[in-house]
């Protein structure tokens, strides 16, 4: 592995939203994706349930090297110490400098200072790089629902991960 490269992670602002909609469309892939490729008109990148305060990014001399959603995966009170990675994507030619890794580091340190006990995911299990990063951050497979998405007219599996946060 690489040492990182000097960036930052930081909470996102309003005005990140018209990068990070320019990074999100370049990264979309149906190696993550599961959502129809995007279109125009593009929607808003934050909106009522993608606040600029569910993100962190990473960014370099002011340009967005990539970002990590996190948060609740339900409203209810009874899993309020659960968090759940919602989305992360890296520049292309950010690849490979470790900023994937300082995403979900970064996540995993905010979710705990949130006070979150534990952190879950959801990757397609045809995603090996992802799948790879996660386990070697702690995570596991809780479950997998075999065939959940048909992506380019083929099964993909829907890999569901977690672990629990000091």
């Amino acid at each position: 592995m690489t040492e990182p490269e000097s960036f930052v992670i930081r909470t996102a602002v309003p005005g990140d939203a018209e990068p990070l909609g320019l990074l999100d469309r370049a990264t979309w892939s149906t190696l993550h994706a599961v959502a129809p490729a995007p279109a125009e008109p593009y929607p808003p990148f934050f909106d009522e349930r993608h606040a600029p305060e569910d993100y962190l990014v990473a960014e370099c001399d002011g340009a967005l090297l990539g970002y990590v959603r996190v948060g609740r995966p339900t409203p209810l009170a009874s899993n309020a110490h659960v968090r759940q990675i919602q989305g992360l994507a890296v520049a292309d030619e950010a690849r490979g400098r470790g900023v994937g890794r300082a995403l979900l580091r970064a996540a995993l340190a905010k979710a705990a200072a949130d006070g979150a006990t534990r952190i879950t995911l959801r990757v397609l299990g045809h995603n090996g790089p992802a799948r790879a990063l996660y386990a070697a951050e702690g995570f596991t497979v809780e479950g997998v629902l075999p065939g959940e998405f048909v992506l380019d007219g083929e099964p993909a599996d829907d890999v569901q991960m977690g672990r629990s946060l000091p």
